[in-house]
């Protein structure tokens, strides 16, 4: 008998705690990625992801965010790249609404590189460090080479719903590009 009531009562908190519950799948737009670093965007929100190389565990991946106030995003671009120009005599230090960002400039056989340090959540003790980065990467991460740079300014869309196109002087062509659907003939 004890058996049966414990099978039912087993039986029972299965049911109850195997619920599942979907929750609303949180859209990001990769801007440019290189390697384990790369920059994000959600709405007027920016994130760069990177592997956190500070840690014994080499799968921690750590991030920080900022919103694109004021042409921000196209700030830090051009105060990293200014860095590899004129190398900077300490890192540069950045605060953000919940984190610490250092800019590390060191040469790496001959090449200046960066490396994001991250104070999470401000506190000395809990650093996450990126790897190096040289000029090139820096232009990977931040979408310089693919095209996706001209996306700071824009709010995000969502397969091209809100996106418009832009109005031309000149005959279209039969060709549609990106943005146009071919026109079907009417009989």
């Amino acid at each position: 008998m004890r058996k049966i009531i414990l099978l039912f009562t087993c039986m029972f908190g299965i049911s109850v705690f195997s619920q599942i519950k979907v929750l609303k799948n949180e859209t990001l737009v990769e801007i440019g990625k290189d390697n384990s670093v790369g920059l994000y965007k959600k709405d007027d929100k920016f994130t760069i992801n990177y592997q956190d190389l500070n840690t014994a565990n080499l799968n921690t991946f750590r991030s920080f965010s900022f919103q694109n106030l004021n042409g921000d995003v196209s700030g830090l671009y051009e105060l990293i790249t200014n860095g590899f120009i004129d190398t900077p005599e300490s890192n540069i230090v950045l605060e953000l609404p919940n984190d610490i960002i250092e800019l590390h400039y060191e040469k790496n056989f001959g090449q200046p590189t960066v490396q994001f340090i991250q104070y999470i959540n401000k506190n000395k003790k809990y650093v996450g460090k990126s790897q190096f980065l040289n000029k090139k990467q820096i232009d990977k991460v931040f979408g310089k080479t693919n095209g996706k740079a001209s996306s700071y300014e824009r709010p995000a869309t969502m397969n091209n719903v809100h996106s418009t196109k832009p109005a031309t002087s000149q005959a279209s062509t039969s060709t549609p590009t990106a943005n146009q659907t071919p026109k079907k003939n009417k009989k």
